[in-house]
């Protein structure tokens, strides 16, 4: 009763929603990169929406199903097929015992997302079955998936499939505006500089995993070179040195020194991480208020 790896993929990992609490101790939150598309998956599957999936970052993935159960494909656009016939994305499928499921090219967006129903039997670390590979923590041994893992789960045979209405799947275009929230310090930067920021265009460089995505556009200056290490929230825009945005994302370092200038709307750090490089960014100023209002918005439309 198992989904086993049938080759070596280049970044596979075991995501749920992250584990919350033991920054203090230097453990980072980790969890999806894409909240959108992970909820999708489990609803499609009427899992709970804290329930383990699989996160897919690059093409060629191969699965073999060791017995019946139920899944569901979200995130990018990709080829994907069951036993060599192509399938669509944003909906459940009733898989059998030696079925084949193959992730082969991405065509847009980063990040796939494989759900099993019931999620996989796995023990938790620090209450997440969420792959962090610095700490190594969660997952079968806390890293990336490999050939000849397997991943357990309990047998279920279904009668029935659920689709997404086309009107809820996201379209990952070229160009992405991200809400901001001026904090931090942005006393340290001057109004000049903030307006600035909020004009210029960015491009999302390959100097982007987990951790966070770089920049690059005109610097902006900031009036210190550096802080005393604090406490960094998901989104966190740092501006280093060379005046370069960067924004950090689910793996990010629990502490950091750079000044950071506001901090990105986290519903729009999901579509963020599905941004190839080149992907033009553009940020815009929100409230404080807006942001929550949006936010609540969001959780209430996926639970």
């Amino acid at each position: 009763m198992s989904l086993e790896v049938i080759n070596n993929p280049l970044f596979v990992t075991i995501q749920d929603r992250g584990r919350f609490g033991y920054s203090h101790i230097g453990v980072t939150n980790s969890g999806v990169m894409d909240e959108y598309a992970y909820f999708w998956a489990n609803k499609l599957l009427k899992n709970s929406f804290d329930t383990n999936i699989l996160e897919i970052a690059f093409s060629n993935v191969i699965f073999k199903a060791n017995e019946n159960t139920q899944i569901s494909i979200t995130g990018a656009d990709c080829e994907f097929f069951i036993n060599d016939e192509k399938k669509e994305l944003w909906q459940s499928y009733n898989i059998k015992k030696n079925d084949i499921i193959k992730i082969g090219k991405i065509l847009s967006g980063n990040r796939i997302y494989l759900a099993v129903f019931g999620g996989f039997d796995i023990k938790k670390e620090f209450g997440s079955n969420s792959v962090t590979i610095k700490e190594n923590l969660g997952g079968l041994d806390g890293n990336k998936l490999k050939k000849g893992d397997i991943l357990p789960f309990n047998s279920c045979t279904f009668n029935y499939t659920m689709k997404l209405k086309e009107e809820f799947i996201p379209k990952y275009e070229d160009n992405l505006t991200l809400r901001v929230i001026f904090s931090y310090q942005e006393n340290y930067f001057l109004d000049e500089e903030k307006k600035r920021f909020l004009t210029l265009t960015y491009l999302v460089t390959n100097d982007f995993n987990r951790m966070a995505v770089k920049l690059s556009g005109e610097a902006i200056k900031c009036e210190i070179n550096g802080i005393i290490s604090e406490a960094i929230a998901f989104g966190s825009i740092q501006i280093p040195k060379d005046g370069q945005p960067i924004v950090l994302l689910k793996d990010r370092q629990t502490i950091g020194g750079y000044p950071k200038i506001g901090v990105v709307l986290g519903i729009d750090c999901f579509k963020l991480s599905q941004a190839k490089a080149n992907t033009k960014i553009r940020f815009q100023e929100i409230s404080y208020e807006e942001a929550v209002k949006k936010t609540k918005e969001f959780y209430s439309f996926v639970s």
